[in-house]
């Protein structure tokens, strides 16, 4: 974790100072599949049936053009920067947390979407959304959204937590126990925004406006946060099936997670839920970019138009417990999903989520705010030791 941090500095230094992206020559025509893609994707985010055998978006594509699809999975959104930076790569699903810096760092080319017949069906509201729209220029597809929930034990809450405060101060949960060693927090610099927003809440005279836009001041007030919650957290999360495990035998009380867990926990009978208590929440919006570089772009292209497809975005939001890029896919009946699943994946709660975003020194909110190179250098220094 430590390693994939330390090398995406590079490119978060050419966002903070404002280095323009160099645009890459479009794409203009799509021709025969090259015969394979390679893809960076989220956990959970591109199955083919080996977990479970309904949830299967990847066979037929196959079947259909020829290009066999290849995986590597990230944990976090650092890693997926760095690998991308190594090459090797054709798309990736950024979260808004990488995708600037990767603009930035011209590791990735802008998108034709006329060549995406899908495109006219994607929400509005994420068309043209600032972690991958820049400058007039598209730099992605559109895939899934949603908020980062608090999980939590049924078994230690009798009724859902109406605060943040169960993962951040010193406390006795409900079964009368603390909370010291049973609740865990994510594993990245971009938590130093969770803090930021619970301190939006419950601190307004600091004067936070966006938990990613943050003054010395606020940064600090942060880190101080942080460092009492480091003396409760068992666990710095960033792999979700080590977490799952965790809910299921080291009797982990709460934590800030992904719906994406807390459905596979669920399915297996676990006594967990969710929720998003009364500061909000952070969240992410993922896009599939393309690799400034990558070596099959017709069959990268091909894998971006059928990420749209209705029924894929629908059976990944049932999946995931997250909301699709595509409207339709809520209600149309070519998946699983319904417009009750959407719902409660919070579709309806778009304006309510602080997307993940790169933090820059030259903010809108703030005259000078803390880059995010900084959040990656104090964010090891606050994890690493009690």
């Amino acid at each position: 974790m430590l390693k994939a941090l330390k090398s995406c500095t590079a490119m978060t230094i050419a966002v903070v100072v404002g280095v323009q992206p160099a645009i890459a020559q479009m794409v203009t025509e799509v021709g025969p599949g090259e015969g394979e893609v390679n893809i960076v994707a989220w956990p959970g985010y591109i199955e083919r049936g080996e977990t479970v055998e309904t949830f299967d978006w990847v066979t037929g594509f196959e079947e259909a053009t020829g290009c066999m699809v290849n995986v590597k999975t990230a944990n976090t959104s650092d890693e997926m920067v760095a690998l991308m930076n190594e090459g090797g790569f054709d798309l990736v699903t950024a979260s808004g947390d990488a995708s600037l810096r990767m603009v930035a760092g011209n590791r990735v080319q802008p998108i034709n979407i006329d060549l995406i017949p899908s495109w006219s069906t994607v929400d509005d509201r994420l068309k043209e959304a600032p972690w991958h729209y820049v400058d007039g220029v598209h730099y992605g597809t559109p895939y899934m959204w949603g908020p980062n929930v608090l999980m939590y034990s049924t078994e230690v809450f009798d009724e859902a937590p109406t605060s943040w405060n169960v993962v951040f101060e010193e406390m006795n949960l409900p079964d009368g126990e603390p909370n010291e060693g049973r609740v865990q927090a994510y594993d990245g610099p971009i938590h130093i925004a969770d803090a930021a927003n619970y301190l939006m809440y419950h601190q307004p005279e600091l004067g936070i406006t966006s938990p990613y836009e943050l003054t010395q001041v606020q940064y600090d007030a942060a880190l101080d946060l942080l460092r009492v919650q480091r003396q409760l957290v068992s666990r710095y999360w960033h792999d979700a099936f080590i977490q799952i495990d965790d809910f299921k035998n080291e009797g982990m009380a709460a934590s800030g997670s992904w719906p994406f867990q807390v459905n596979l926990l669920q399915g297996d009978g676990a006594a967990v839920a969710s929720t998003i208590p009364q500061e909000g929440a952070t969240g992410w919006a993922d896009t599939t970019m393309m690799h400034v570089d990558a070596e099959n772009p017709n069959c990268a292209y091909m894998w971006m138009e059928h990420s749209l497809a209705s029924n894929l975005q629908s059976d990944l939001s049932v999946w995931f417990g997250a909301n699709p890029a595509v409207p339709a896919a809520c209600t149309d009946g070519r998946g699983m999903q319904t417009a009750e699943g959407c719902t409660k994946n919070g579709f309806d709660e778009f304006d309510r989520i602080k997307f993940w975003t790169t933090p820059v020194s030259s903010c809108e909110s703030q005259e000078e705010c803390v880059p995010y190179y900084r959040w990656v250098s104090d964010y090891i220094g606050v994890i690493g030791g009690r």
